[in-house]
């Protein structure tokens, strides 16, 4: 991200959120008109959250089988319309979805039905194709495992490597290339599936940057166990002789959570990555930053120091703090990728230590608005060079936030809670009716260089609008999509107004 000048502004939106008549957003007419959309309001900015495949049912971007491939429930079925790879009559059996939600469970196999249709088609017509040939030349390095690791999960009907074959399980690169060779007409088809991706996203990204509209992508900072990465990296984390997690990810108790949490992601073997030049992870980024414009990287405390908890262990009580090269590592990601322009997710434990880190390297963090409204501070202090947000895709909306401020039960809470509600008001200079609007205003006015919102909080939605509530798994979480419908006229103008008037445009 590093020291830029201009005031911006921008909407954090998830593909899976996008409009569109297939029960997911997807890289079709749905992202198109939303791009659209930005650049009516005078935005310069558009973050989404990982594009990865997810892992496991909860659907999580963040947790995800491989930190390079992408999820092709993403792949729009208008789009392959478009290039003759599907036709009107293929779609005659596709379910009649929600606008309002994502519905996994309803679409996952009649969309892969389709695109596998679409695959069929693409080998028919491009015998053999240049550009398909320059894409798995260059992205051998992670594609060939990325392939093989779906075939031998589908062979043995799960992810978790670690109850393969041994043969399997152990990674080896002569036994892998016989496989591969032995399953090509397989791996050719999950490597077409990526090509489509790679193909529809390159012109989404082309469309918004020739609207000067930038792309923010984002790198959660752990990868799950049961991945690609892990299953062909294994000297990178630390994972017993038969491939199990011998500590786990997480956080200490905190204010949240009076037991901490854990995550369970395997721990990185950072002496490994350092004998190794960091590759696996400077090739993550440079992979990311070849795909987006600004990268957003997820917990990036944990490279400053981690939680680590033994694996076995439920709750993350009894972990211990870890030191992370963090600096080490970034001083040869900057040489090695010189413009890429990157910011932290820096809020939570640890943050003290990664400061240093952020200053040094001149990356800047993240500031949640409605968490700086604590301690009876008069007002926010807000660092231009921060990024500021409303909220995020892990907070309440800002109509729901405010919303649950005052709804509770004791009545000596309820009496603190009406005197931070007055401040609140007060700071914001609202009278509490349209308190997202206030809370935008406010941040647009502020001297923050960049300022994100979430679409929920630019349409005005409460609590049922929330994209996660973390450390749960419910059957909302990562669902919630915007129908366009709910977002009036009125609100777009207001926006671009504001943009103009706080010099955002």
């Amino acid at each position: 991200m590093n020291s830029h000048n201009k005031r911006e502004s921008g909407i954090l939106l998830h593909l899976t959120s996008l409009p569109g008549d297939f029960g997911i957003g997807d890289l079709g007419p749905g992202a198109y008109s939303f791009v659209d959309l930005l650049e009516k309001m005078g935005q310069k900015l558009w973050q989404i959250l990982p594009t990865n495949p997810p892992s496991d049912d909860s659907y999580s971007p963040y947790s995800t089988n491989s930190a390079f491939a992408n999820n092709t429930l993403l792949i729009s079925l208008d789009e392959l319309k478009k290039d003759g790879l599907l036709y009107d009559n293929d779609f005659s059996n596709y379910p009649l979805c929600s606008v309002n939600r994502l519905e996994l469970q309803k679409i996952i196999k009649p969309h892969s039905l389709l695109l596998e249709k679409a695959i069929n088609n693409f080998e028919k017509k491009n015998k053999p194709n240049q550009k398909y040939q320059n894409f798995c030349n260059k992205n051998k390095f992670w594609l060939d495992n990325y392939a093989a690791f779906c075939c031998l999960s589908k062979k043995f009907k799960t992810a978790n490597w670690t109850l393969w074959d041994k043969k399997f399980r152990n990674y080896n690169d002569q036994v892998i290339n016989q496989f591969i060779k032995k399953n090509k007409n397989q791996i050719k088809r999950i490597k077409i599936a990526q090509f489509i991706f790679h193909n529809q996203w390159q012109r989404l990204k082309d469309y918004s940057n020739r609207k000067g509209i930038k792309i923010i992508g984002d790198i959660p900072i752990y990868v799950s166990h049961h991945s690609a990465d892990v299953w062909s990296n294994q000297d990178l984390f630390k994972l017993n002789k038969s491939g199990q997690m011998i500590k786990q990810s997480g956080c200490p108790p905190d204010l949240f959570d009076s037991n901490g949490q854990t995550w369970g992601h395997p721990i990185y073997n950072w002496e490994e990555h350092k004998k190794m030049n960091f590759k696996w992870w400077i090739d993550r980024i440079k992979h990311l930053d070849s795909m987006i414009d600004i990268i957003r990287i997820d917990h990036f405390n944990g490279f400053a120091k981690y939680w680590e908890i033994p694996a076995k262990e439920n709750n993350g009580l009894n972990g211990k703090w870890v030191n992370a090269p963090g600096d080490a590592f970034l001083e040869l990601l900057f040489e090695e990728v010189k413009d890429c322009r990157i910011f932290a997710e820096n809020l939570g434990e640890a943050y003290t230590e990664a400061d240093p880190l952020l200053s040094k390297y001149n990356i800047p963090g993240m500031m949640i608005l409605q968490f700086s409204f604590g301690n009876g501070l008069k007002k926010p202090s807000i660092n231009p060079d921060l990024v500021l947000y409303t909220g995020t895709h892990d907070n309440d909306t800002a109509v729901g936030w405010f919303n649950n401020l005052s709804h509770t039960n004791s009545q000596d809470i309820k009496i603190d809670a009406l005197d931070e509600i007055e401040r609140i008001k007060k700071i914001l200079k609202s009278d509490g009716a349209e308190i997202n609007w206030d809370m935008i205003a406010y941040s647009f006015k502020s001297a923050a260089k960049t300022v994100i919102i979430p679409m929920q909080d630019l349409i005005g939605l409460g609590s049922s609008g929330r994209m996660n509530i973390p450390g749960t798994v419910n059957k909302n979480n990562w669902t919630w999509r915007f129908n366009p419908d709910q977002l009036l006229k009125d609100k777009e103008d207001r926006l671009l107004k504001l943009t103009t008037e706080s010099e955002r445009l």
